[in-house]
């Protein structure tokens, strides 16, 4: 009878000792996992298309975010749900976990990146903005014109400047610049031709996209949200006089490359189709993209009898209505810079 209590007792003892390395293997691996990943600060790390279990673990060991252990197999294993991993381009950022990082790579929620086009802007600073962001597709500048026109879904000729809308534009990793534009394009489209159905009745634009010229024009004359109808108000009231619009931010387009911060009188009478003291009505294109506001202001312009305004020397603007009270504000503004010297 003591024979056979031990041989029964045998097979019990070892299926305990199984258990319990078994056990002890399971804890090692959830412990691997659990386990930071070796960061001391946020990277950004791309899981390319195709790339297999063996082929992530070969990065995360390149990457030194992991040890050479041969516990990520088991753990795949054993969580087969963080073996689903997708491509992409991923923020990983201290204290995050093996585990976590996995987690993430499974959820497909790659790191977006953020652009950002001011108010006031050319295309020119566009393609300068676009040819530095990090991770972006680079496409623009390899298209002409007219193949960027066509890409955009714009019209044959039609003139790039000021038909992108200015904002804050987020994009994952590989995103195309020609795709940013489009969605920009777009976007402006929308909104001008939601601020033309709804214009102002009788304003002196033939169409909408002469009232983006106009809005251009504003965003570049002031940044004071209080005068932009009131500077849209003088060019509107000019527009309708037949005056001209005698505008400096359009000289200072025309000029392009040749202005070097500085006006001077011989530029005010050398003739471009961009020079408003020479030529009648609008320029030929917007000279910037303008932002919401000052496309309001170009369909909303207050109603004033204003024709004239000048800088005060406080970051504003003095507004006059004839010739006599404009020089006198002029006059008044040079006496300041001279004080302030």
């Amino acid at each position: 009878m003591k024979l056979k209590k031990r041989i029964f007792i045998l097979p019990g003892l070892m299926i305990l000792i199984a258990l319990i390395v078994f056990l002890s293997f399971i804890k090692k691996i959830e412990n691997f996992a659990d386990q930071d990943i070796k960061l001391n600060q946020e990277v950004i790390f791309t899981v390319p298309a195709g790339s297999g279990r063996a082929g992530l673990e070969a990065l995360l060991i390149q990457h030194k975010l992991i040890e050479d252990n041969q516990l990520l197999p088991w753990l795949f294993r054993w969580k087969p749900e963080l073996a689903k991993f997708k491509a992409g381009t991923y923020r990983l950022q201290k204290g995050m976990s093996l585990k976590s990082v996995l987690q993430l790579f499974a959820s497909g929620k790659e790191t977006q990146f953020s652009i950002r086009f001011v108010e006031g802007s050319r295309l020119s600073d566009w393609s300068k903005i676009v040819q530095n962001a990090p991770h972006l597709k680079h496409d623009m500048e390899s298209k002409t014109p007219q193949e960027l026109r066509q890409a955009l879904g714009m019209n044959e000729g039609e003139p790039l400047e000021g038909w992108f809308y200015p904002d804050t534009y987020l994009y994952t990793a590989g995103t195309s610049d020609v795709e940013l534009l489009k969605r920009a394009y777009n976007k402006m489209k929308t909104v001008v031709d939601q601020e033309w159905e709804n214009r102002e009745k009788d304003l002196p634009y033939k169409n909408a996209y002469e009232m983006l010229i106009m809005a251009s024009i504003i965003e570049k004359e002031t940044a004071i949200e209080s005068e932009r109808t009131k500077v849209a108000s003088v060019f509107v009231n000019r527009l309708r006089l037949k005056m001209r619009l005698q505008t400096d931010p359009t000289v200072i387009y025309g000029l392009g490359d040749k202005y070097t911060g500085t006006i001077f009188r011989s530029n005010l009478h050398t003739l471009t189709p961009y020079n408003t003291y020479m030529i009648d009505g609008l320029p030929p294109t917007p000279i910037a993209m303008p932002g919401l506001a000052s496309i309001k202001a170009a369909a909303h312009p207050a109603v004033t009898k204003y024709l004239y305004f000048v800088a005060n020397g406080d970051g504003g603007h003095t507004f006059t209505t004839n010739l006599v009270e404009h020089n006198k504000a002029v006059s008044l503004y040079r006496q300041r810079l001279k004080q302030s010297k």
